[in-house]
């Protein structure tokens, strides 16, 4: 089993690449479509629309969790969508959210702005248009990488191979591309690569079910989740109430995936003096 990942600007013809690659190899296609299919059978397709690789606004990520539950979210799908097969994923933070295992190759696809938007005029954009079609979204693209993984976009460090468009053919950037995960230098993922993933899905989907469950209490700061084992998740930290405790436990329970809970929550009253 191995991933693709392909990140690309606007007019780069990445998402041509990617589409070719998936067909050639025969690997499952993850774009935006696909992504939120697999988000609406786990029941998170409200969260996934809400990030749709725009950054939330200031005043959401300074005073709500939302923006984070509907991170973890995405996080969970991408991870569930990788445990399922060889794939090729269309951005979304897809090449950050893999980027620690070997089966997997990053790929970045640019070019210089005056090609981008000769690639913008064939489709019959206008030439101010393209201009602002392109800035939009290189600045939405841009903002969602820096507040979800606190990186820069277009640091080349964060990928395997950079492909320059402005001097290749889409045959050859798709060759290029397949040449290089069929190369042994890219390897098969192992069985703990997968068992590491469905971990990681888990614990997303725990994590965010429980930031929902939890929002506005001022409680869910105070708790965490972890999976201990397949299908078993603990949750620990301290609450003031047993009620509290009990519904932490309960809206992990309902999570997808998780069959038993560890509630190893402390109940710690708060006596509050009168003023």
């Amino acid at each position: 089993m191995k991933w693709i990942t392909v990140s690309r600007k606007m007019g780069t013809h990445g998402s041509e690449i990617a589409r070719r690659v998936a067909s050639e190899l025969g690997y499952r296609f993850y774009d935006t479509e696909a992504i939120n299919q697999m988000a609406q059978e786990l029941g998170v397709l409200e969260s996934i629309r809400e990030v749709d690789e725009k950054t939330p606004p200031l005043i959401q990520r300074i005073f709500s969790q939302r923006p984070v539950i509907d991170l973890e979210r995405l996080y969970s799908v991408i991870y569930e969508l990788a445990t399922r097969g060889d794939a090729v994923f269309l951005g979304r933070g897809s090449h950050l959210l893999l980027r620690e295992f070997p089966c997997a190759l990053h790929v970045w696809v640019t070019a210089s702005p005056e090609s981008r938007i000769r690639t913008l005029l064939d489709q019959g954009f206008t030439r101010e248009a393209a201009a602002r079609a392109i800035k939009r979204s290189d600045d939405e693209r841009s903002g969602v990488l820096k507040f979800a993984f606190g990186v820069d976009w277009e640091d080349p460090a964060r990928y395997d191979i950079v492909l320059n468009m402005d001097k290749l053919s889409v045959n050859l950037a798709v060759s290029t591309v397949l040449h290089m995960v069929r190369s042994p230098e890219i390897s098969e993922a192992s069985a703990d690569a997968i068992e590491t993933l469905e971990t990681m899905a888990l614990a997303s989907r725990a994590e965010a079910a429980l930031s929902e469950a939890t929002v506005g209490r001022g409680i869910a700061p105070a708790l965490s989740v972890s999976v201990v084992a397949p299908g078993k998740v603990r949750v620990s930290g301290r609450v003031e109430t047993g009620a509290q405790k009990a519904d932490a436990e309960s809206a992990v329970r309902a999570v997808k995936g998780v069959e038993v809970v560890e509630n190893v929550i402390e109940v710690v009253p708060v006596f509050r003096t009168g003023v």
